[in-house]
């Protein structure tokens, strides 16, 4: 019995140090080629998952139903709406965009604008209604 919470207590060590190593996000780069878009997961629990997205060209005008978002753009430079309003976006500029809100993003810088995508609650990629679709609860197919 010993040897089991010897075990519990090394993973559990394990777990924390894991969640403790830093991540350098202005170094980290896409792990894989992408045409337009590329998502990266970094994090998740049942509460929050946080994302590095790469965009070449353009995100379309969307919303999410059950989720805040929360962006901290790295590189690049873009275009965005966010609700009724139009802004212009660049590194170090940081949104917070509650649930519901329309949001797009049109890149306009020759890199792919990198931001730091923070999603509440935990992100499950069902939540994401572009315009002109019909918005339909979780769960419902």
């Amino acid at each position: 019995m010993k040897r089991f919470y010897l075990l519990l207590a090394c993973m559990t060590i394990a777990a924390a140090v894991k969640a403790q190593t830093p991540l350098n996000l202005l170094e980290l780069q896409p792990d894989t080629a992408f045409d337009n878009i590329h998502v990266q997961p970094l994090a998740s629990d049942s509460l929050v998952s946080s994302f590095v997205v790469w965009v070449k060209k353009e995100v379309r005008l969307h919303h999410h139903a059950f989720h805040t978002e929360s962006l901290l753009i790295l590189e690049g430079t873009g275009s965005m709406v966010v609700g009724d309003q139009s802004v212009e976006v660049g590194p170090g500029d940081f949104l917070a965009i509650p649930k519901s809100t329309p949001h797009d993003l049109t890149v306009n810088s020759d890199t792919p604008l990198k931001a730091l995508s923070i999603q509440a609650p935990k992100f499950q990629g069902k939540d994401r209604v572009f315009a002109g679709q019909v918005h339909k609860p979780l769960g419902q197919k």
